[in-house]
């Protein structure tokens, strides 16, 4: 069944409206008709199965049959910071990884990424990266879109760390210590009527400067190899979600 997520004040007390893109996208695409079902959330705490009563160009209006249970999202909000990569590679790590079940995106730039950052066209970027962010959670049945932040530089991310339960930084020469060491033991003391806040910690193509990892060090994070093969930038970021994923439970794990 087909899954949009509208803004809450699109919401009625005995219907929805589904407007511009999305209402297209019912009417052009999926050729829908008044008595087809859907599910619509609005990305916070509500979401309802309803019933198309009318389909405009613009919006499409539906009568809500009953409130669901949102069932679509992980108990662990788990952050990908992802230093920004070339070319479309981050609208790859943004779409999968909303698949996969990541809650916040934080795009950031190191001392070896090779993007030059220029604020007017990460803005426009912005854009499209929400809404692939949106469509992957719809097609994913998420009951949440996850969030895109602005990137920040090194520093910026640097001070965010504190506000984790865990901060994994994914650095190709560590040999010692491997994901799977450091999220078994965490596994174990997780208790899932609390909430906990991860971050998935991802260099660019270049990968981190040992500098920059003994600085996140020193913040509380915790490098970790991702086995002995050596990860694209945008395979890594999804490789270590998944392992995540799976060790809390999500993906049939502990």
């Amino acid at each position: 069944m087909q899954r949009y997520f509208v803004e809450p004040p699109q919401f009625g007390e005995r219907e929805v409206a589904i407007v511009g893109e999305d209402a297209r996208h019912i009417g052009k695409v999926m050729r829908s008709k008044p008595g087809d079902k859907l599910i619509v959330s609005d990305g916070i705490s509500r979401e309802v199965l309803a019933e198309i009563t009318t389909i405009e160009p613009q919006q499409v209006t539906a009568a809500i049959i009953e409130t669901l249970a949102a069932s679509g999202e992980p108990w662990l909000q788990v952050t990908v910071a992802q230093s920004l990569p070339k070319g479309d590679k981050m609208e790859t790590v943004i779409q999968k990884c909303t698949e996969i079940g990541a809650s916040v995106f934080l795009p950031f730039l190191s001392a070896r990424t090779v993007v030059q950052y220029d604020q007017k066209k990460e803005e426009k970027r912005l854009g499209r990266w929400r809404k692939i962010a949106k469509e992957a959670a719809e097609q994913a049945h998420r009951s949440k879109i996850p969030a895109v932040e602005m990137p920040v530089k090194w520093d910026g991310l640097l001070s965010a760390l504190s506000s984790y339960d865990l901060v994994c930084l994914c650095y190709e020469q560590e040999h010692g210590q491997q994901l799977r060491d450091v999220l078994k033991p965490f596994a174990k003391r997780l208790n899932p009527e609390q909430t906990y806040k991860i971050a998935v910690v991802v260099g660019p193509e270049g990968g981190f400067a040992e500098e920059e990892v003994r600085e996140a060090e020193a913040k509380g994070a915790v490098a970790v190899g991702l086995g002995r093969r050596i990860l694209r930038t945008e395979t890594a970021a999804m490789a270590a979600l998944t392992c995540i994923m799976y060790e809390s439970g999500e993906m049939g794990g502990i």
